[in-house]
């Protein structure tokens, strides 16, 4: 089971205090057993972790857990407990000495993120759409004073809660709830992450308005997102699967993203970074043994998707909140 007393005391003495008060129902709704049959097995995957004080931990260029010296059978176990956790999707991670290589590569998108962010030190942290942490545990990396991170899917939570056990008592916690379970107008975070997430979302000025209402006045959004080429107003709206997703709603241009923001009320609006999704960015993995993005563009021409829509490309927005 994952104790979430610990990060509600804390946050009962902060902005974050709202958000305390209704996180207890909404945990307890996320992490259901009756709703996830596989809980219980994950659960007890975490529970044959074993105990080990790791020597150094890195968290800023890269995030690394070390031990000089680790027990032969004591790396199988860790290796095996890991293992039942596969699909692993963002990484990579370097636990005792096993490499976790991801389906992505999430050190990229950070890369491409973090040279263009206002600082991050000292300030609280939101991330949305978390999935198991990867970024939440760079953005404490990067001086953040507390991280928040939400993701619906348990399966994730349990991973992040995993190697939280070796990281031990840091101020950086993942939720299993949505953006709708978080209360409205909280405006209590310095700098709110949306990466990966807008275009699942069935109503985007909806989304964009939700990420609003967490921040403080002044405060920062990063939005990370697909994008299509082209102009002012251009928005590709897939009739059916895009990539051989089911859920993707909206992929404006760049250009369009741009305006929604502004007319959502955001200020200092800027793209930041925009290029293709490579193969070598998205892809299987022995930890990730699915389907992935090679799979899903159109094998005669990968400028396409399966389907036949423009090829995965993404983009970087910040943006502020008035003050």
């Amino acid at each position: 089971m994952i104790d979430y007393s610990r990060l509600l005391e804390q946050l009962a003495e902060t902005p974050l205090a709202p958000l305390a008060a209704n996180l207890p129902s909404a945990i307890e709704k996320g992490l259901s057993i009756q709703r996830y049959g596989d809980l219980p097995d994950w659960y007890q995957a975490m529970d044959q972790l074993p105990d080990l004080q790791p020597d150094w931990v890195e968290l800023r260029e890269r995030v690394a857990i070390g031990l000089d010296n680790i027990d032969p059978n004591q790396r199988s176990q860790l290796e095996q407990a890991l293992r039942a956790l596969i699909p692993w999707r963002k990484g990579p991670f370097e636990v005792f000495g096993i490499h976790i290589d991801t389906e992505w590569r999430s050190d990229w998108k950070w890369d491409r993120v973090v040279p263009h962010l206002s600082s991050l030190e000292g300030r609280r942290v939101l991330d949305v759409g978390c999935g198991n942490g990867y970024h939440c545990l760079r953005m404490f990396g990067a001086g953040a004073a507390r991280v928040i991170g939400i993701d619906p899917s348990p399966r994730f939570v349990v991973q992040f809660y995993m190697l939280k056990k070796y990281l031990g008592d840091i101020p950086v916690d993942v939720l299993p709830v949505g953006i709708e379970s978080l209360p409205p107008n909280l405006e209590a975070f310095d700098t709110t992450f949306s990466m990966g997430v807008f275009y699942h979302r069935r109503s985007p000025m909806d989304h964009l308005r939700e990420l609003k209402d967490t921040l403080r006045p002044g405060g920062e959004l990063v939005l990370e997102t697909l994008v299509i080429e082209g102009g002012e107003g251009q928005v590709l709206v897939p009739e059916g699967r895009y990539a051989m997703m089911n859920n993707v709603w909206f992929i404006p241009s760049s250009i369009t993203l741009t305006s929604w923001l502004r007319k959502s009320g955001f200020v200092d609006v800027r793209v930041v970074n925009e290029c293709v999704t490579t193969t070598e960015e998205q892809r299987s993995t022995d930890w990730m043994r699915f389907h992935s993005l090679p799979e899903f563009l159109d094998p005669n021409n990968p400028a396409l998707t399966a389907e036949g829509h423009p090829a995965p490309r993404r983009a970087v927005l910040i943006a502020r909140k008035p003050a």
